[in-house]
């Protein structure tokens, strides 16, 4: 089963669902029925979730607003990922006392909070143990676009970041600036570009249009990465720590700051 993705879709992303989903039932289940109590609750903890999530993305743009800076639109990309979970949190249980202080019933609401964000963490805590344990770096043997054998496992021992894609993928093509740019600038950090599907030619085609200098880029034929670490999606970014353990996993175009973010967490 992968621990990626669900189809394609971010498993902390669907649990953060599940958690809301939870806290408003719980909530409701709390409330008394008389005088439209629990659509009330029901009503501000999904104003405080959706505020929540809000809050906590502006916090994290603002704290890395130099990352951001130079390509404004990753700020509206939201499953690019780049959340404060502390200010997320405050932003929602402030807003739920703000809110309940004459409308709804408090103690439901918060509850009902309280119950949802230990789902998450719990969760949370439980994905990240089960990743780690069941996702090592993939022992495949590729092919650099020589047609040298490259065993993946050569390039453990230091952090390292594995980046599956394809140059007919438009959000693979966007990130490739990022992705080159952090290469250069992180020589402490290894990067492996895991081209899924095509060959040596189109490969060399595409970084003479785009004008790219990468390094280690290896060929993927019968996407055997994709396979053994339950990627779903192109492009996915797969970030393992010096001992070959994945720290974490990102499906989708990456932004400079997000990408920055995970180096600094593998380093």
């Amino acid at each position: 089963m992968s621990v990626i993705s669900a189809g394609p879709f971010p498993l902390m992303a669907l649990l953060g669902l599940l958690a809301a989903f939870v806290a408003w039932l719980f909530a409701r289940g709390l409330a008394t029925p008389a005088d439209g109590a629990r659509s009330r609750v029901g009503a501000v903890v999904t104003d405080a979730f959706l505020l929540g999530v809000l809050g906590a993305r502006l916090a994290h743009v603002l704290w890395h607003a130099g990352d951001y800076l130079p390509d404004p639109v990753s700020i509206i990309r939201l499953g690019d990922g780049g959340y404060s979970v502390a200010a997320g949190l405050a932003v929602a249980v402030a807003y739920a006392w703000w809110r309940t202080r004459r409308q709804a019933p408090r103690k439901p609401v918060m509850l009902g909070l309280a119950a949802g964000a230990a789902l998450w963490a719990i969760g949370g805590m439980a994905l990240f143990a089960v990743q780690r344990s069941t996702i090592a770096l993939p022992d495949v043997v590729l092919h650099d676009l020589q047609g040298t054998a490259v065993p993946l496992s050569s390039r453990a021992g230091q952090p390292l970041v594995v980046n599956l894609w394809a140059s007919w993928c438009g959000p693979c093509r966007r990130e490739m600036p990022v992705l080159a740019r952090a290469q250069a600038e992180h020589p402490q950090v290894g990067f492996v570009f895991a081209n899924q599907g095509e060959d040596a030619a189109e490969i060399r085609l595409f970084l003479q249009e785009e004008q790219l200098t990468l390094g280690n880029i290896l060929l993927d034929p019968e996407s055997e990465l994709m396979r053994q670490t339950g990627a779903r999606a192109l492009p996915t970014t797969l970030f393992f720590d010096a001992d070959g353990r994945l720290r974490n996993a990102h499906m989708g175009e990456l932004s400079r700051a997000t990408l920055n973010a995970r180096l600094r967490e593998l380093q």
